[in-house]
């Protein structure tokens, strides 16, 4: 054990995880790629969870937050904000959602806390619809909301949440329907439990479910969805924070693959704008996002150093087409690790969209996951100079890769054999 993780012990809440049996001490990055402490240098295919967006040490975003950094760090939502009105135009404009209004936050978990209070605001209730194998975040509404008992430490709620059947498409009861069979057993699921309820307030849905595994529905789903929640008045929310800026590579938000409703009412978003700095944030119709009749500000979410952040990296994505290379690359990696898969009984499943995918590893012979084959080969995959990341429902059993989003092609392959190689050795 090292002196460093020695001291995170003595100081940190057991319940703080830390990857690997011998913890990582990153130092700095560049590109694709991270060093640690002992000068040992790693292909990165999990991007901080997801957030190192477009690269590490990406130099438009380093020049903009050293230039405002030096011109004013802090001044709160108190004072006209220049630079979080430019980011706010460019996200409602990119959103979809007809009149929309922006609130930044400093992270996902506090932007989903601020949509449950608008929605539940808006609608003058307490009841939520969520999916299982769900992940929201960790403050006590959005882990209320979280339909994942590995990141759910509480039963206590402010909130009143029913579960909808939708999100795991390979496993639990109508597994075995064709997608159009799939969509209309959850819609049917869907109206039964409203038959049973008092008004809700709105639906929270992750497109692609990030913790949970990488699982997504048919597209259409929440289309389909849409159509009963609206005959109701019942909010949808559209939770971003993984799959928002072109991660899927098909699309720039995750509720396009199910647009034929309409966009959704409520978006939430972080991660990736900031590009690792701390930004998160709500876009909603001006009449939900205007219904609070108390006052409300933030003191950090919208900072001037932040705001700068992500419209340098939001101008990047776009410049250079990176969800583009999500869609092209990404195509690439899922069918180099499907081909891996193919050779590993442990391989249950490889599924996911873009720069956005998952490996289902189970007990060979068996349906049964295995989350330590799942811990196995992540430490395999570490010694062979590739971090990823691990995730799941019912236990973590899935490899998640998530490069950032100006992966090549050489890196996509490179990748790809590292961890066919954790597999064989794990194995």
């Amino acid at each position: 054990m090292t002196g460093l993780h020695e001291r995170h012990l003595a100081v940190s809440p057991d319940w703080m995880a830390l990857y690997y049996r011998h913890p990582l001490e990153l130092t700095h990055g560049e590109g694709r790629h991270v060093w640690d402490v002992d000068g040992n240098r790693y292909l990165d295919f999990f991007g901080g969870i997801l957030t190192t967006m477009t690269a590490h040490a990406l130099p438009e975003v380093t020049k903009a937050v050293s230039e405002q950094a030096a011109r004013l760090i802090h001044s709160s939502t108190l004072y006209l904000n220049r630079p979080m009105v430019e980011l706010a135009e460019r996200i409602a404009a990119l959103s979809g959602i007809p009149d929309a209004r922006v609130f930044f936050t400093t992270s996902g978990t506090e932007a989903n806390d601020a949509a449950l209070l608008l929605a539940t605001a808006h609608r003058g209730s307490n009841q939520i619809l969520a999916m299982r194998n769900s992940y929201h975040g960790r403050s006590f509404s959005a882990v209320s909301v979280t339909g994942n008992r590995a990141w759910s430490p509480t039963s206590l709620s402010p909130l009143q949440t029913l579960y909808v059947h939708g999100g795991v498409r390979s496993r639990g009861p109508y597994a075995e329907l064709s997608d159009e069979r799939f969509i209309e057993a959850c819609v049917a699921d869907l109206e039964d439990l409203l038959g049973h309820t008092r008004d809700a307030a709105a639906l929270i849905a992750e497109p692609v479910q990030g913790v949970g595994g990488f699982t997504a529905p048919p597209d259409g789903l929440y289309a389909a969805f849409r159509e009963v929640l609206d005959r109701h008045g019942i909010l949808w929310i559209s939770d971003e924070v993984q799959t928002g800026w072109g991660r899927t590579g098909d699309h720039f938000w995750g509720w396009q693959a199910h647009a034929s409703s309409g966009p959704p009412d409520i978006l939430t978003f972080a991660k990736g704008i900031g590009n690792g700095m701390s930004v998160g944030g709500v876009v909603a119709r001006a009449d939900v996002m205007n219904c609070l009749d108390a006052n409300s500000i933030s003191t950090f979410g919208g900072s001037p150093v932040t705001m700068a952040a992500g419209l340098a990296n939001l101008a990047y994505l776009l410049e250079h087409d990176l969800q583009g290379n999500a869609r092209r690359v990404g195509g690439l990696l899922i069918e180099r690790l499907r081909a891996v898969g193919a050779g590993s009984p442990a391989v249950r499943e490889v599924r996911g969209r873009g720069l956005m995918i998952g490996l289902e590893l189970v007990r060979p012979g068996t349906d049964e996951a295995d989350p330590e084959a799942a811990a196995a080969v992540l430490e395999a995959a570490r010694a062979g100079g590739l971090l990823i990341g691990k995730g799941g429902g019912h236990d973590t059993s899935v490899l998640r890769i998530a490069p950032p989003l100006s992966l090549t092609v050489a890196e996509a392959e490179e990748g790809a054999e590292i961890l066919g190689e954790a597999l064989h050795a794990a194995g």
